[in-house]
């Protein structure tokens, strides 16, 4: 079941505050595109994207969108002052060469162990695994906003992945509409939900071992 619009923002609110000043940060497609329109204007950071801009800036305003001016998804993106555009295999090679501090990506599936799976489902027709691979491994944090379950209910947080691995145990964060997950030295731990669940509803549609913090804090 698809999330409501609402209900995306408020995850893109949440992953916004793991960004702090000095960061260079990617931000991957679909739910992560929209944490840039919730970064704190104070904060001095270079967002990166792999079709060639870093410094690249939130949503436009509407009728103001440049044609030639768009994220790694094909939306329409503002620059920041010191913007600087090059080509896909400069950004690549930022990403390769371990220069971004935080990646915020999308996943199909996420283990309680950290795998990540989020490029491909079997039988299905896909462009290509675009820079997940190297974002998944190179990065300094890996951080994934994803649904908490699928459209037919099944939890998407498992305990092992069934689809093809895009990194294994590349995941430091999970945030979903339900719940903040943590994954340290190979275990999932529960240290916020989102209002208004409850730790026995996040565990209970969660498919992997959870460690319950002792303060679980709610995010509203």
């Amino acid at each position: 079941m698809g999330l409501g619009i609402e209900t995306r923002h408020r995850i893109a609110r949440r992953a916004a505050l793991e960004i702090k000043d000095g960061m260079t940060v990617n931000l991957g497609i679909g739910i992560p595109t929209l944490v840039a329109d919730y970064i704190a204007k104070d904060l001095h950071i270079m967002l990166h994207t792999e079709n060639g801009i870093l410094g690249m800036g939130g949503s436009p305003a509407e009728g103001e969108e440049d044609g030639n001016l768009s994220n790694a998804g094909g939306y329409p993106v503002t620059i920041q002052p010191g913007a600087s555009y090059f080509d896909s295999a400069t950004a690549f090679g930022i990403i390769r060469k371990g220069l971004l501090d935080v990646t915020i990506l999308g996943a199909l599936e996420v283990s309680e162990k950290g795998d990540i799976a989020n490029w491909i489902v079997p039988g299905k027709r896909v462009p290509g695994m675009g820079g997940a691979i190297d974002l998944a491994q190179k990065a300094k944090k890996v951080i994934i906003l994803m649904n908490h379950t699928d459209k037919f209910g099944n939890p998407k947080i498992v305990k092992n992945c069934s689809l093809p691995l895009t990194v294994r145990e590349g995941a430091h964060m999970i945030i979903t509409e339900k719940a903040v997950f943590h994954c340290e030295n190979g275990q999932l731990f529960l240290r916020e939900i989102m209002n208004p669940y409850t730790i026995e509803e996040v565990i209970d549609t969660t498919g992997a071992a959870v460690i319950v913090d002792e303060k679980v804090s709610v995010f509203q």
